[in-house]
């Protein structure tokens, strides 16, 4: 997440289709300028292959922007964060939106076909008081991460949750920003969600809080690992920004036993780029690919800074800790008037053998929520 580039909306309601050319260019890496060329010398048994890397980009990547298909109804308004799944035969997103510049509240919308979507209403609105009085930017916790699968969002206690950011200042997303739940019986229905009486859950400002996350805390989701990998079942991952001049955010881990006590896991990010590099807004998935030895962990997360403007790409894991970092083309990336700007903040899916790509796009008509698609749906 990144400070505001454009507030403008214009009346140009045209959808466009972008088709990127299908040939894969040879693995590449962008240096900034000050950031000096590395080599890795050893390859670790936790180390991700360049082919099985290479077959998870064919799988993600979806050349054909369909267009926006979120718009907020005020003029000056915003949405963002893009988070979606699937409830009793129908789609739902939750996303965030703001305007007059208050600052975020959570909402939902609903669609048949995931390319046209109707707003249904606020689900996390501002608390007016507290430490979340003005910022409230969640999205549904506990989805199922099977690649193609239900994309159903799974109950703890017998309810469903949502990991948000809040704070107490006015804007968009001003320090400090500390990290919440919420939770609800009626995920499909436009009614408040419960926040937990024990939030904050975690804060930049704790005892426990690492170097590159002393600032604020931003967009998190959380998994359920039945399997444990990390001793614990539930597992968030989260963009953070560290204190200084420099907004250099990285993704760091956390875990717990029962989703509302939460430690930090490891001493560092699990994914950060040299430099002043931003990555943010991870998604989690489960892939499981012909001719695969095991099934691998794959987060789609975007960019910022060490490639030009901002765009989404991919890191895959066996072990949620260690991750290799695609270095090919972007899973998505500016070229349109409606996200010349940014085309980032994934959130991909696989369903009936197309993977959609819902983002945020900010260009010629504010900031708005995007889709590209693996094949062509405009014909």
């Amino acid at each position: 997440m990144m400070a505001i580039d454009e507030w403008c909306v214009t009346k140009n309601t045209s959808i466009t289709t972008h088709q990127s050319p299908p040939s894969i260019p040879p693995r590449y890496t962008f240096l900034m300028p000050d950031q000096p060329a590395t080599t890795q010398a050893t390859t670790r048994a936790t180390d991700v292959d360049a082919d099985t890397m290479r077959r998870v980009y064919e799988e993600s990547k979806t050349p054909f922007k369909y267009g926006v298909i979120l718009r907020h109804p005020e003029k000056d308004g915003l949405v963002d964060c893009p988070v979606v799944f699937r409830f009793n035969n129908r789609w739902y997103m939750t996303y965030v939106a703001m305007a007059g510049k208050v600052g975020y509240e959570t909402e939902l919308a609903v669609s048949d076909d995931l390319l046209k979507w109707e707003r249904l209403g606020t689900i996390l609105p501002h608390a007016k008081e507290g430490w979340d009085a003005w910022q409230a930017d969640g999205g549904m916790s506990l989805i199922d991460t099977a690649w193609g699968g239900s994309y159903a969002p799974g109950q703890h206690m017998g309810r469903y949750w949502m990991s948000y950011i809040g704070g107490d200042q006015h804007g968009y997303e001003p320090d400090p920003l500390s990290m919440g739940l919420a939770w609800t019986e009626t995920p499909d229905k436009p009614t408040s969600w419960t926040r937990n009486p024990e939030n904050p859950i975690m804060r930049p400002s704790d005892d426990s809080a690492r170097p590159f996350e002393k600032k604020t805390l931003y967009k998190s989701t959380i998994i359920r690992d039945d399997a444990e990998t990390l001793q614990h079942p539930f597992v968030m991952f989260y963009n953070a920004k560290q204190e200084g001049k420099q907004a250099i955010e990285r993704i760091g881990c956390a875990v717990s036993a029962d989703m509302l006590h939460w430690s930090r896991h490891g001493e560092g990010p699990v994914v950060e780029h040299v430099g002043n590099g931003i990555s943010g807004d991870p998604q989690i998935v489960r892939m499981t690919l012909d001719g695969m030895k095991k099934p691998i962990w794959v987060m789609h997360y975007f960019g910022h800074r060490w490639r030009p403007k901002a765009f989404d790409i991919f890191a895959c894991s066996y072990d949620l800790v260690h991750w290799t970092k695609w270095d090919g083309p972007s899973l998505i990336e500016p070229s349109e008037p409606w996200d010349k700007t940014f085309a980032h903040k994934p959130w991909v899916i696989k369903h009936d053998g197309v993977v959609y790509h819902f983002y945020c796009a900010v260009g010629d008509r504010g900031r708005v929520i995007a889709v590209a698609t693996s094949k062509d749906m405009r014909r």
